[in-house]
């Protein structure tokens, strides 16, 4: 059957957008679908799901203080997204407000620090140039935001330093977070240990097209935003080693899962680093991917056609309608499924 982006779409109660996080981390309620099944239960029980022998794949990167706010030369306001360094020192950023920033045009943040716009290239990006006393880590840390999602409609406080990242977050460089991370805690992954399942690291930079609509009249014109990842040697050879002896393969999350279904589509599952633009929806055969554990998406949008592939176009939509009967907390800071 052919999709159209519509039929990605659904009703979706602003009160249940989840604005803070759960109290605990690992507080979130979880929706198993296995199949047609649904089931509810707490967070907490996903190890008990977890099986002898299977792989737990997480995604290490950690988000950036990305969201500067500075002033343009007349003293107005004015907001720099940073989305990806440049080989030559510089950085593509997302500006507000677009129309006034063209090339030449500067943001200041203090008397040690001056974005200019050095190019406006296309889909809203600017390349912007870092002069002054300040570096970009030392820019970030001091004038920089968590770059919380817009239907997160609050500034960020101190506690989204910590809670909008993932414990095993180690290498920077997401501007948006690996949502389905947030709920682990240490005691998560000690009880997944302790269940015989093994635990390995991949990397997978989140860029501004995670939030990106799809808005061509067909789902096949959409193009996916790149993003970059890596697959270390130790994780590939777990892989295998893991499929080869049965065991089940679990994707924290849908960049994970793009990762995995990337490196295969190049063939065997080895070592392998570059950029991805993997968009996948319905019918999409699944080389890797077992079990697939994510948060709630938004309607339209590329992270739920992904999970609708995987879960199956009907299941996974008839699971969202009985999340939100149930009252389900949705999105980045919000409660949790898992797709056996």
């Amino acid at each position: 059957m052919q999709y159209s982006v519509d039929d990605f779409d659904y009703e979706c109660p602003e009160h249940l957008i989840a604005q803070y996080p759960a109290p605990q981390r690992d507080g979130s309620r979880l929706l198993v679908l296995r199949g047609a099944d649904v089931a509810h239960k707490k967070f907490t029980e996903l190890p008990d799901l977890v099986g002898t022998g299977d792989l737990v794949v997480i995604n290490t990167s950690k988000v950036i203080k990305a969201r500067l706010k500075g002033v343009r030369e007349n003293g107005r306001p004015a907001e720099v997204l940073l989305v990806q360094p440049e080989t030559d020192g510089s950085w593509r950023a997302m500006v507000h407000p677009g129309g006034k920033l063209k090339m030449g045009r500067t943001v200041s943040f203090d008397a040690r620090a001056v974005l200019t716009v050095e190019e406006v290239l296309g889909g809203g990006l600017r390349r912007v140039s870092l002069s002054g006393d300040l570096q970009w880590p030392e820019l970030m840390h001091e004038f920089g935001d968590v770059p919380l999602p817009p239907y997160i409609q609050r500034s960020p406080d101190d506690s989204d330093v910590n809670r909008y990242q993932t414990i095993f977050g180690q290498v920077d460089g997401s501007i948006a977070a690996p949502t389905a991370g947030l709920h682990f805690t240490k005691e998560t992954l000690h009880r997944i240990r302790d269940q015989g399942a093994s635990i390995a690291e991949t990397v997978l930079h989140v860029g501004p097209g995670t939030f990106k609509p799809v808005q061509t009249s067909t789902i096949s014109e959409h193009h996916m935003h790149s993003e970059w990842f890596s697959l270390p040697a130790e994780t590939a050879k777990t892989i295998n080693a893991t499929r080869v002896a049965g065991g089940r393969i679990w994707a924290i999350g849908t960049t994970v899962t793009r990762i995995l279904e990337t490196v295969a589509q190049q063939g065997p599952i080895v070592e392998t680093s570059g950029w991805t633009d993997l968009f996948v929806y319905p019918p999409y055969n699944f080389q890797v991917v077992d079990c697939l554990f994510t948060n709630f998406h938004l309607p339209r949008s590329t992270l739920l056609m992904l999970v609708c592939a995987f879960g199956g176009y009907e299941h996974v939509m008839n699971a969202y309608r009985e999340a939100i009967a149930g009252q389900y907390r949705l999105f980045s800071y919000g409660d949790a499924m898992v797709l056996l």
